[in-house]
């Protein structure tokens, strides 16, 4: 079912609509950027000012996110023609934007360090009003939902050849092998099978990021999130997150590892031969990653040169079946050189099922690991890890001797990966959400009728997809900023942040239209819900993203 014309944008007038609430939002964004930093001094006061940070920092993602939709909606005309549904979310979500921006600068004018008349000027403009108020009819917005009702929620936008080709593959792996076993996982708390991991090893999900060089698929970025948010919709920690495991890993080895370490390990952790688990966080140390203290001293065990690791981590998921983990330690005792005194190791470990674990070494070297219960987002176990003179050769320290001291730095690098990695992750679980929830909408019937018939569903289910898709095109536009240049920090955290937010609030309207069911774990959208609150919380806690990464970075 289409929205009537009455509710879009017609022609010109649409696109002068939607142009106009971008304009007015990237000058306000620049000028509260402007603003913001000299208030800081440059980024380097922002914890004087952490409110107005955090203020400015969402709100430049929010108005990213907006262009990124608007951006999408062009390439669709210069590819062949509008279309007229995503002509109506790019409208409509700018319009939201904008309006919540306008009511946000006006409370915080003196925050801002704007004038009225600025404001009068862009935001409350009498034509931004008139865009806003285009934007954000009702008519609108419950069209975009009866489309979604139409089509069940399912995604089928318009992308590049080869992800679109991907995204089919992917989907319908998803669909036979991950969804059948995702409940089960859920409920009972299972390790994913071996022969789901042999599957996906065979499908090539572990090798993406790994050049082709090294026995990879060299596929890029963009492939790598549309495979992570369609295996998230089926499962998130059961597959979507699965894959990400070696992305630090592989990340930090191909910026700072020898070509003899990249020739050892990249090959079989592209063939799914080593499972990768990720140890950084601390039982003390969370967001502050340059005060660890886990310590790895030099040291010499049976005639090797190596280290003994002594400390405490936690956090670590699918540390018990990980045949290695890629460690974070510091190697210089002063504290004052902070993250310049923290390396990197690849730890090697037999792999353990359950929730706990011990590891001896014939030196006397013992590593002990007990998985920390969650609500959701299980399927991996993370767990809480103690080193006690747990030996590690000289050749696993990332970059051998050139890398000592250069942790923390290959670390950040494969951070800003696994941000990008969340932001498909949190896409592809809101989508699961948005079409389990057009699906109950249309069987599901009360006081006559179904749900799908109300306008109060239809208006939240338009306002889910819109939101979705801006996330969607963040997320794939970080993808393709980092295939021409790994180093970029700022749109990766900006998908992370902002498809985070949308994936808790997806999967909470989904339950609360799903009503008493949708408390039931009959119905997956129960499990969404728990999975999506970690979304905010890993790969940089969602306080920390926008303070240190975003807020920094533009100030900057």
């Amino acid at each position: 079912m289409s929205s009537p014309s009455s509710s879009r944008p017609a022609g010109d007038a649409g696109v002068d609509a939607i142009t106009r609430l971008v304009d007015a939002l990237d000058v306000t964004v620049r000028e509260a950027v402007t603003k913001a930093a000299a208030k800081t001094n440059g980024g380097r006061d922002i914890d004087a000012h952490q409110p107005h940070a955090e203020r400015v920092a969402y709100l430049a993602t929010e108005v990213e996110a907006a262009k990124r939709l608007r951006t999408y909606a062009d390439e669709l005309t210069n590819a062949g023609g509008r279309d007229p549904q995503i002509d109506d979310m790019a409208l409509a979500f700018a319009a939201e934007v904008a309006s919540k921006a306008a009511s946000q600068l006006d409370a915080h004018l003196d925050d801002f360090g704007l004038s009225g008349g600025f404001l009068e000027q862009t935001l409350a403009s009498p034509a931004v009003r008139a865009a806003i108020r285009t934007g954000l009819r009702d008519d609108r917005l419950t069209a975009l939902g009866r489309h979604q009702l139409t089509t069940r929620g399912v995604n089928n936008g318009r992308i590049d050849e080869i992800a679109a080709m991907a995204r089919d593959s992917v989907r319908q792996f998803a669909a036979s092998e991950v969804a059948p076993l995702a409940e089960h996982l859920h409920r009972h708390d299972e390790l994913i099978p071996e022969d789901l991991i042999r599957k996906m090893a065979e499908l090539g999900y572990f090798g993406m990021a790994v050049p082709e060089e090294f026995g990879g698929g060299g596929m890029g970025n963009l492939v790598m999130i549309v495979t992570t948010e369609e295996l998230s919709a089926a499962s998130l920690a059961g597959a979507g997150s699965l894959i990400t495991r070696p992305e630090i890993l592989t990340k930090a080895l191909v910026k700072g590892g020898t070509r003899a370490q990249k020739e050892k390990w990249l090959p079989p952790i592209a063939a799914g031969d080593i499972m990768v688990g990720v140890s950084v966080t601390e039982p003390d140390t969370g967001s502050d990653v340059a005060s660890i203290t886990c310590r790895a001293d030099a040291a010499e065990r049976d005639g090797r040169r190596g280290y003994v690791i002594n400390g405490a981590k936690a956090w670590c998921t699918f540390a018990g079946r990980a045949n290695v983990l890629a460690l974070l330690a510091r190697t210089d005792p002063n504290p004052k050189l902070g993250a310049k005194g923290l390396s990197l190791f690849i730890v090697e470990k037999d792999t353990f099922p359950g929730h706990a674990f011990e590891m001896r070494q014939s030196g006397g070297g013992v590593l002990t690991g007990k998985a920390d219960r969650t609500p959701g987002y299980r399927g991996m176990h993370s767990f809480t890890l103690m080193f006690d003179n747990f030996f590690v050769p000289a050749e696993n320290l990332v970059g051998e001797d050139g890398g000592l001291g250069k942790g923390f730095y290959l670390q950040m690098a494969g951070f800003a990966a696994g941000r990008l990695q969340t932001g498909g992750r949190a896409t592809g679980l809101a989508q699961a959400a948005l079409q389990r929830t057009a699906e109950y909408a249309n069987d599901r019937k009360q006081f006559g009728k179904a749900i799908g018939e109300f306008g109060l569903t239809q208006h939240k289910l338009g306002r889910m997809a819109t939101h979705i898709a801006a996330a969607r095109q963040l997320t794939y536009a970080a993808a393709r900023a980092m295939d021409d240049d790994e180093s970029i920090a700022l749109l990766p955290a900006m998908a992370k942040l902002f498809a985070s937010d949308v994936a808790v609030w997806v999967t909470q309207e989904g339950q609360l239209l799903h009503g008493g069911w949708g408390y039931a774990e009959e119905f997956p959208i129960s499990r969404y819900v728990v999975d999506a609150t970690v979304l905010p919380i890993f790969e940089g806690v969602k306080p920390i993203l926008e303070l240190k990464v975003i807020a920094r970075t533009l100030f900057a």
